[in-house]
């Protein structure tokens, strides 16, 4: 009788959380309604086998207890009973399979107005490709891949000329506008999910999946990599922005094609240098950096890395924390770089220094932050310094610091040991890397929170002003 009773609370009890538990989907925003209708049916028809067999047995419990007066009774076959069994599973497994192939039909089935884009994945990030002009997206090759070519599109093809490429995580989509989504991964397993759209997808290596969708409603949607990809499986973000048509064209016109990312953008030295002047007032005549300004050294840094981050400060994205003293300095500075071209021209410019003070002539790398190698050698606890490297920066930014372009980690050899603690304890307490579209400083804030201590993120800066800064020749053919 006891366990009759606990089975019927249980079952009461289950019932009662379902209907009145607070966790359940997002809320839609997609045209994918339907399956929302085929998990609720799923939670209907399994939640009734659940209470129906639960209170069968509860009922035998009761009805068949021992008594003194009763014999048990062997009955090895009932065809009644067992005609019942399979009638009701297989009408419950029906009303579970039915639903769901056609809905699989309408999701293998793209509408003809539906436009093509690619999302290619790899440890850890995301990147985009949408056609041009023409409506249509050019070849790829893995064999084409490079630090030119990230998206590994064929030159050849006049086809992907005018392809749109993003390599920004956060995608841009217009309401209401079907979208089929070319999934292509260039190393292992992943998975395609936005959770309001309701379909997911895996990425195969060596084959092309793809999936559709129609945004219906305006907003900004996380983009999650549902299957384990490695150890930087759960810092892989990145985000969906469904756009109004007017907002959406804008911003696709600000996109550049292949064609453009091919072409060495025209770059004015005397213009760089005329901007790199407000700059040089803290980080130094030969962008060797001030400590006392809190201004790291530029001339080592990497190209593309720095003109994302003046892209950050312009946007807000980056230097509008309250606590971000000296990152409040730079974004002004950076708003006084009106566009692209000036950015080029400035980063350009900066690649033309020597990062050594009262130097003049070409970059000398080889002996770049010396003295702080020397005198940190020493310091802190070099194994532990040394494990947390390899457990956690290694894996994007390279084992020398040299970094690595496939996940856009920028290097970090070379860099000022005061400034590495710093920005890794920003990254930590929040005080950088937590706007919403500062998804690669979403992930540094992730991994920054292993760092439990200030003590292990300055062992672990100690340990980076160790390593051998890479050669960087300097680009002649920019200063003639």
């Amino acid at each position: 009788m006891a366990a009759a009773i606990v089975l019927l609370v249980l079952v009461m009890g289950t019932v009662v959380f379902h209907a009145l538990s607070p966790w359940y989907f997002t809320p839609i925003a997609s045209n994918w309604s339907s399956m929302d209708s085929t998990v609720t049916l799923t939670f209907v028809v399994t939640g009734l086998a659940f209470v129906l067999v639960n209170v069968f047995i509860a009922y035998c419990l009761i009805k068949f207890r021992n008594k003194p007066d009763r014999r048990a009774e062997y009955e090895p076959e009932s065809i009644k009973m067992e005609s019942w069994l399979t009638i009701l599973t297989t009408v419950g497994i029906a009303a579970l399979l039915a639903p769901g192939l056609l809905i699989w039909k309408d999701v293998v089935t793209p509408p003809k107005e539906s436009m093509e884009l690619e999302v290619l994945a790899r440890q850890w990030n995301w990147s985009y490709r949408l056609p041009g002009e023409d409506g249509q997206l050019g070849a790829v090759a893995i064999s084409h891949t490079s630090t030119a070519n990230p998206l590994g599109i064929d030159p050849s093809d006049p086809l992907g000329q005018d392809d749109v490429i993003i390599y920004d995580p956060v995608l841009h989509l217009k309401v209401d506008q079907p979208v089929t989504f070319l999934l292509r991964s260039n190393d292992v397993l992943h998975n395609f999910t936005v959770p309001q759209f309701r379909v997911k997808m895996d990425f195969v290596p060596g084959q092309v999946s793809y999936i559709w969708a129609e945004p219906q409603k305006q907003g900004s949607y996380d983009l999650l990599c549902e299957e384990l990809c490695g150890v930087g499986h759960y810092a892989m973000r990145g985000r969906v922005i469904v756009d109004s048509e007017e907002t959406y064209n804008a911003w696709l016109a600000d996109q550049p094609t292949f064609a453009q990312t091919q072409v060495e953008l025209s770059t004015d030295l005397a213009a760089g240098q005329a901007a790199y002047a407000v700059c040089g007032s803290c980080h130094g005549a030969n962008a060797e950096g001030i400590e006392s300004m809190h201004a790291p050294g530029l001339a080592h840094l990497d190209s593309e890395y720095m003109k994302r981050q003046l892209r950050h400060f312009k946007r807000g994205v980056r230097g509008a924390h309250e606590d971000d003293t000296w990152g409040r300095t730079m974004a002004p500075m950076a708003m006084m770089l009106g566009d692209a071209a000036a950015i080029n021209d400035v980063v350009n410019y900066i690649g033309t220094l020597s990062g050594q003070v009262g130097f003049d002539g070409a970059p000398d790398y080889s002996t770049s932050n010396a003295k702080e190698r020397t005198d940190l050698r020493a310091l802190g606890d070099s194994k532990r310094a040394v494990a947390l490297y390899a457990s956690t920066c290694a894996q994007c930014h390279g084992d020398s610091g040299e970094g690595v372009w496939t996940v856009n980690a920028p290097g970090l050899a070379g860099l000022e040991t005061w400034y590495l603690a710093s920005q890794i304890k920003n990254f930590r307490n929040g005080i950088r890397g937590r706007h919403a579209d500062d998804l690669y400083g979403l992930q540094m804030g992730l991994i920054s929170n292993t760092m439990t201590d200030d003590q292990a993120i300055n062992d672990m800066a100690a340990y980076i002003a160790t390593l051998e800064l890479p050669q960087q020749p300097v680009n002649l053919a920019q200063q003639k």
